[in-house]
């Protein structure tokens, strides 16, 4: 309402828009006679890069699909231009009118609807329509699966099995609490780095995203460049564990690791990486033991991490007043959130990838997912503690306050960033649009140690998990000896290098200190094993235990 008030108040902005789309059309409809009659003619509009919703032939060829793809195309850019450039707007409200204009967009795709996608127009015709009934098949499947709520299955769960071909890295699980199991890997060198490196993923996700398969897991690469692996595998909370507030995560999950790690190791100081929402908690936790002196954790890794929350990205489209508090009505009713409610929040940042294309596929073709680790991971959802995710949306998202000194206060002790010394190695990517680099950017600049911020090619998982045999991407690094407070003037100065990032990170940590010590077995050290990696935490599925 707010948008169209201030679109309607500028009458002559609005018949200048409408004036471009009627000639815009008047080309394509040109361009779609001299097509008839076989005369070659340049398209009016294309596709973007990477948009993969018109990849057949018949878009480009068939005269038919190729005017209705065009149309479509020129549609949506003027609907989203003239709404994106409205004057007077706040630019929170301007964030959500693009977001949601956005999802209007996609949705609406010729490419999302049988009669209008040539490919499930020539399938349905072969099968005499066996793939929408198929499809219609499929779709109850999804919502009878989703408890009454659409839940697109994106890949065959039944193709895979933690411990047998994703989750693969041989360890044991060598303690546990409420909220975590501590999972050690076996060693595979001669030699090992005397300080041992402690993993904290996001709680919001399993672990395994840094253990898919032997030749992209960077658990199985890190122990053969001679480290001594710890991960936190979260437990995924029921109502039992309501209660468990951001303090929690903080002493019973990161702290309560450490412990674990220097019982296990008998080494003094060791070295940590916080991924994503595991970098936020590693930020705040660096920032609680330097205010009490403890020096434990020697240097600090962050993958893709927020510390200074002033650059959300498109995830503040969900974060005001109105949409916490409804939020958080669901959450104390049940004690949690539900993982597959924000699973759907992420899927709608890439609508295209993670959602429209598995309408068409399930449910226009009729054809059931491919089997692919990456997506059997992403829909092995996790729930979230009712007061720690109140308390992370409002405190960090909201407020922003992990980034004032003593702006929030856990386990009693006031949380200043500032105070971290420690040298510290941020790895963020050009692409993300969950942690966008230059909100990461500004975390890496409230450190008061030595930083070095390397800026990877692609997006929040594919730039992480990128192994140096693939040889993808490469990255950025900047010989400045201090961070530049504008990220483009970083990225100004900096030099791209090809290849994986995780090959100047093991230079970087090794140089730190390059001592070793013989390797260290699992089930030879001060604690307890319980069982073996990947541990009944990351084993139970939601989905899996709903249906049981």
């Amino acid at each position: 309402m707010d948008m169209m008030a201030k679109l309607l108040a500028n009458p002559y902005k609005l018949a200048q828009a409408q004036m471009n789309l009627v000639w815009d059309y008047f080309s394509l409809w040109q361009h779609s006679m001299m097509r008839f009659m076989g005369v070659e003619a340049e398209p009016v509009a294309r596709p973007g890069r990477g948009d993969n919703r018109f990849r057949g032939d018949d878009w480009e060829q068939h005269f038919l699909f190729d005017f209705i793809k065009q149309s479509y195309l020129i549609t949506a850019r003027h609907v989203h231009d003239t709404v994106s450039n409205v004057e007077g707007l706040s630019p929170e409200v301007q964030r959500k009118v693009n977001f949601f204009t956005r999802q209007y967009i996609d949705a609406f795709s010729p490419s999302n609807f049988a009669l209008t996608n040539p490919e499930v127009f020539r399938e349905s015709v072969r099968s005499h329509g066996q793939n929408l009934i198929k499809g219609f098949n499929n779709l109850l499947r999804d919502i009878e699966e989703g408890d009454g709520k659409l839940r697109i299955r994106m890949t065959d769960t039944s193709a895979f099995e933690l411990g047998r071909n994703v989750a693969t890295t041989p360890g044991k699980v060598v303690f546990q609490n409420d909220l975590i199991q501590l999972l050690q890997f076996n060693p595979t060198s001669d030699k090992v780095l005397k300080r041992p490196l402690l993993i904290v993923p996001p709680w919001i996700n399993k672990y395994y995203i840094l253990d898919l398969r032997e030749r992209n897991s960077f658990i199985k690469w890190a122990t053969d460049q001679g480290h001594s692996v710890f991960v936190v595998s979260w437990v995924n909370p029921d109502e039992k564990l309501a209660e468990k507030g951001f303090d929690a995560y903080l002493t019973d999950g990161a702290l309560a690791a450490v412990d674990a790690v220097v019982a296990q190791t008998g080494e003094e100081r060791i070295n940590a990486i916080g991924y994503c929402l595991g970098g936020t908690l590693l930020g705040a936790t660096l920032a609680y033991m330097a205010a009490r002196g403890d020096e434990r954790i020697a240097s600090a890794t962050f993958f893709t991490s927020m510390l200074d929350f002033s650059l959300p990205g498109e995830l503040g489209v969900f974060i005001d007043d109105k949409a916490v508090e409804g939020l958080e009505k669901k959450m104390f009713e049940r004690g949690y959130l539900e993982g597959s409610e924000m699973a759907g929040t992420f899927n709608m940042l890439r609508a295209n990838d993670l959602i429209w294309s598995f309408v068409v596929n399930n449910y226009l073709m009729g054809k059931d997912p491919f089997p692919f680790d990456l997506l059997y991971w992403n829909s092995d959802s996790t729930r979230m503690p009712a007061a720690m995710h109140s308390f992370y949306l409002r405190n960090m998202y909201m407020k922003n306050l992990l980034k004032d000194p003593g702006g929030i206060e856990l386990a009693g002790v006031p949380i200043d960033l500032r105070q971290i010394t420690v040298p510290t190695y941020f790895i963020s990517t050009i692409e993300d649009h969950i942690a966008p680099w230059k909100s990461t950017y500004l975390g890496a600049r409230l450190m008061g140690g030595p930083v070095r911020f390397v800026l990877g090619g692609s997006g929040h998982i594919a730039g992480i998990v990128n192994p140096p045999a693939a040889n993808k991407y490469g990255y950025w690094i900047s010989d400045a000896t201090t961070l530049p407070e504008d990220a483009d003037v970083f990225l100004g100065g900096a030099t791209q290098h090809p290849g994986s990032w995780w090959s100047d990170w093991q230079g970087w940590v090794s140089a730190l200190d390059g001592a070793t010590v013989a390797p260290r077995d699992p089930s030879r050290g001060r604690l307890t094993v319980l069982e073996d990696a990947p541990g009944s935490y990351a084993k139970l599925r939601l989905d899996t235990a709903k249906k049981k």
